[in-house]
């Protein structure tokens, strides 16, 4: 069968996403310990093969997976779980989906891979045992505390002081004061409400990690600039690229609305910022604190 010059081209992209898709599966097979992961990444790489095969047929090419792609998506299991990658890795196959479909019009085979694309790899995916999402919810505990107190704080202490260094100082004393107490309250938490795939211990670390690493992203820009709406406007370009992060992270591993989640952590998070501003404004100008 001929196919024409347009079809090639659209079969040569799709080739070149499933040899991809085909080795960082294969890799994150390889460096993936729990043996029930292993057997669902082998499956689904296999079954990416398959495809690569197929468009082959279309192009009569044979082509090389991308290394910097797989090296990203080597890192990005290491960092945020075999899920957070694999999931993130599907979510770009909308526009193979459309190209099997359309195709199916004219050759059936590629009914059935649209079928897998759409149903079978997705459930397999929701199988996957990915003990990093079991600690999402300290990570989550431990930002968003931070972003809400430590905008606030730092809001509000802003007007009352003159020099951005001792707004950096007060924020990060009591950011850090605040990580080891919401690690200790995240620690008693997970031991009154036991979770078999959770460790208390290692519960507590990262809500305490999450917090302080937040709350120096927050503290920076004081110590950087020495104009202060400089610094709380660079503060608040951080905040949003943390909540941004965050909610996009969310989005993928747990199939949960990406803008919702955004906006209402954006409303909370400006929200107390702006009243502790105002706060901060009326103790200078009612009460002349001025340091």
């Amino acid at each position: 069968m001929a196919f024409s010059e347009q079809l090639v081209q659209k079969a040569l992209i799709q080739q070149q996403n499933e040899i991809n898709d085909y080795s960082i599966y294969t890799l994150l097979a390889r460096h993936e310990p729990d043996p029930h992961n292993v057997k669902l990444l082998h499956k689904i790489a296999e079954e990416e093969k398959a495809h690569y095969h197929f468009c082959r047929t279309l192009t009569g090419k044979e082509l090389k997976a991308s290394r910097p792609l797989v090296l990203f998506y080597l890192i990005l299991i290491k960092l945020l779980g075999t899920s957070f990658a694999a999931k993130f890795m599907e979510s770009r196959e909308v526009d193979a989906e459309a190209f099997y479909l359309d195709l199916a019009k004219d050759i059936p085979e590629a009914k059935q891979i649209y079928d897998q694309e759409t149903r079978h790899e997705n459930r397999l995916l929701t199988l996957l045992h990915d003990k990093k999402l079991n600690y999402a919810g300290a990570i989550v505990l431990g930002m968003n505390d931070a972003l809400v107190e430590l905008t606030g704080t730092l809001c509000g202490v802003a007007l009352a002081f003159s020099k951005t260094a001792t707004v950096g100082v007060t924020g990060l004393i009591m950011g850090i004061a605040a990580s080891l107490s919401m690690a200790g309250s995240a620690y008693l938490e997970s031991k009154e409400s036991p979770v078999d795939a959770i460790d208390p211990k290692l519960y507590a670390l990262n809500t305490g990690l999450a917090y302080i690493g937040t709350t120096a992203l927050l503290v920076a820009p004081y110590f950087i600039f020495g104009s202060m709406a400089l610094a709380l406007g660079t503060m608040f370009v951080f905040a949003v690229l943390v909540i941004w992060l965050y909610s996009f992270y969310i989005s993928v591993a747990k199939d949960a609305p990406f803008s919702s989640r955004f906006i209402s952590m954006m409303a909370l998070t400006f929200g107390v910022a702006l009243i502790s501003f105002g706060i901060g404004f009326a103790a200078k100008r009612y009460m002349g604190v001025d340091l």
